[in-house]
């Protein structure tokens, strides 16, 4: 008997373990799965009274023993709370009982309908269009000082651009205010203020791509978007041809300023970027001498090189015109991250930066148009208009538009389309005769 009671103890204790163990490994089960569920409750905050014993009231969500307040915009005092929380409130904190249970309502129902239950999940459901109240005025300030961040100051400054024009318009206008009415009677206004349509094109890319963040951080939903078809189409202004032709080219080149004045360094920059492929001005101020690959110029375009992934570099053939003039101005090369000309230099703030190649850019076009008038050049001859020229010459010379695309550096073939321009009236002229040729038989 002895030794059956002692099997029996033994197997009474391993079944009492066992149903010890399954016990706690229920309760771990439960408490997993009470946790994987969050909660919702209202809260308020009585440790932080404001102005008259006045306490913030926020939604509270709790998920694995973690906490996050998410506040209603309403505040009460802890007596007034007692009330509105009550069986039965009265009056007005009746309505205002209604209003959190609204809340708490709105974010149980998210809960529940999130598959995994994430804070950001909940966040991103909880806060739509949430944006729709938000000051384009305000958004407008945070990318700015975005784009500032990232040193790109000219960006910057066109969006604080359009921002002051907006603001003057309408201040204080919300998403939720802009429509495709509002957009219309803007661009209204701004015609009326003998602003050019292209300026109006600018300025609302710039606030379509504010709406295009909002919606992309689950702020906004496309609902409230006002731009695209049978909605407020951006206007794209006509452009504004600028192109020289390749006898004004010719003339300006094999004029001879004062050797070594401004002038004659203003025309030498010209003709450098108009044979660089149209190069502008702040990329020819950020060519280092790394950027020479045997008799190719090789460099990716600054305006391109932060919103593209894959950036192809632009490769110039090196001229020998191209040669002369780096000889004639360019710095004495220390090593490849020598600056090829003497504007920029190392360790420059992007603001200093920037004026720089502003002051540049002006000092060229000043005495650029000194020269045409001098050379009695009617037409632009801006450092915009060299790049113009780039393309348009090629065009005339029977290039096609593909490789013209490629060597400006652009990502389709109709942003070069509204470079090149038109072939000049003589050249018309003479194509317009075939359609006479009969006469001559």
């Amino acid at each position: 008997m002895g030794k059956y009671s002692g099997l029996f103890i033994d197997f009474m204790g391993l079944f009492c373990n066992f149903v010890s163990e399954l016990c706690r490994s229920n309760d771990i089960f439960r408490h997993k799965y009470t946790l994987m569920t969050a909660t919702t409750s209202i809260f308020i905050d009585s440790y932080h009274p404001k102005a008259g014993d006045k306490c913030a009231v926020s939604l509270r969500i709790t998920f694995e023993r973690k906490k996050k307040y998410y506040q209603t915009g309403i505040s009460l005092t802890v007596d007034e709370f007692d009330k509105v929380m009550g069986e039965k409130p009265k009056k007005e904190f009746k309505e205002l009982a209604l209003k959190l249970q609204a809340f708490e309502k709105k974010a149980a129902d998210i809960i529940k309908d999130i598959p995994v239950f994430s804070f950001k999940a909940f966040e991103k459901q909880y806060f739509i269009n949430k944006g729709t109240k938000d000051s384009i005025d305000a958004a407008f300030a945070a990318y700015a000082a975005e784009l500032r961040e990232q040193g790109r100051i000219g960006t910057a400054v066109s969006y604080e651009c359009a921002q002051n024009s907006l603001k003057k318009y309408a201040a204080g206008v919300k998403f939720a205010d802009v429509t495709p009415d509002f957009l219309n009677k803007y661009e209204k206004w701004m015609l009326a203020k003998e602003k050019s349509i292209t300026t109006v094109g600018i300025y609302l890319r710039s606030l379509r791509t504010l709406f295009n963040n909002a919606i992309t951080d689950g702020t906004l939903t496309n609902e409230y978007y006002p731009f695209g078809k049978k909605k407020y189409e951006i206007p794209t202004g006509n452009n504004i041809k600028k192109a020289l032709t390749l006898n004004d080219i010719g003339t300006i080149y094999n004029y001879k300023p004062e050797f070594g004045s401004m002038t004659d360094r203003a025309k030498d920059y010209w003709i450098f970027m108009y044979l660089c492929n149209g190069m502008n001005v702040k990329d020819m101020c950020l060519l280092k001498y790394e950027n020479i690959k045997g008799e190719v110029l090789e460099f990716e375009r600054a305006k391109t090189a932060r919103t593209k992934r894959k950036v192809e570099p632009i490769r110039v053939t090196i001229t020998d015109e191209v040669k002369d003039i780096i000889k004639k101005w360019g710095n004495e090369m220390k090593n490849g991250k020598t600056y090829i000309f003497p504007v920029l230099e190392a360790g420059l703030t992007p603001v200093r930066e920037r004026q720089l190649i502003q002051q540049l850019t002006q000092v060229i076009n000043c005495h650029m148009k000194t020269i045409a008038k001098t050379l009695n050049i009617t037409n632009d001859v801006t450092t915009y208009a060299a790049r113009h020229s780039f393309a348009t010459v090629l065009q005339r010379s029977g290039v096609g538009t593909e490789f013209i695309s490629e060597a400006l550096g652009h990502s389709n073939v109709k942003t070069t389309q509204n470079y090149l321009a038109g072939f000049e009236d003589e050249s018309k002229k003479e194509t317009i005769k075939a359609l006479t040729a009969f006469k001559k038989q």
